[in-house]
């Protein structure tokens, strides 16, 4: 059996993660989105805050994951062409990385839109033939001594 390496043994290091991810709506919820004219109201002021606000819950989420005392957060939602795009980073100086909560964050984040338009997602069966989630990828990843850079 391997030994894991106990938290409280490596170093405190500033730690950065960036995610990136995507919703597929149709057409017709992209020209919504666009013209604020979702029912709901906006769904990105509300997937951006639910992404920050999961970020900060994730060890309540994932059993395994340390309690992260974040310095920093962000959660920017834009459209491009027919996908939502995300873009989720987390920061902190600590002793583990920050991975799993700019994964969370920026999932939440498109969950919250995917809940919000999913009115006009819907068949006439009520299921999303379309709509899809994902890929969320971390596209960086680092860790130093020292401030940010």
């Amino acid at each position: 059996m391997t030994q894991q390496r106990r938290i409280h043994t490596k170093p405190l290091l500033f730690r950065r993660a960036l995610v990136e991810g995507s919703l597929s709506v149709r057409p017709a919820t992209a020209k919504a989105i666009r013209a604020g004219r979702v029912k709901k109201g906006d769904p990105f002021a509300a997937g951006e805050l639910a992404g920050i606000l999961a970020m900060k819950r994730t060890p309540e989420l994932i059993p395994h994951c340390h309690p992260v005392p974040l310095t920093g957060t962000r959660v920017e939602l834009r459209l491009a062409g027919g996908k939502v795009r995300v873009l989720a980073e987390a920061e902190a100086v600590y002793r583990t990385g920050v991975e799993m909560e700019a994964l969370v964050g920026a999932t939440i984040a498109l969950l919250t839109v995917w809940d919000m338009v999913k009115y006009l997602e819907k068949d006439r069966r009520g299921g999303y033939p379309t709509t899809r989630l994902g890929p969320v990828t971390v596209v960086r990843k680092e860790k130093h001594r020292g401030a940010k850079r």
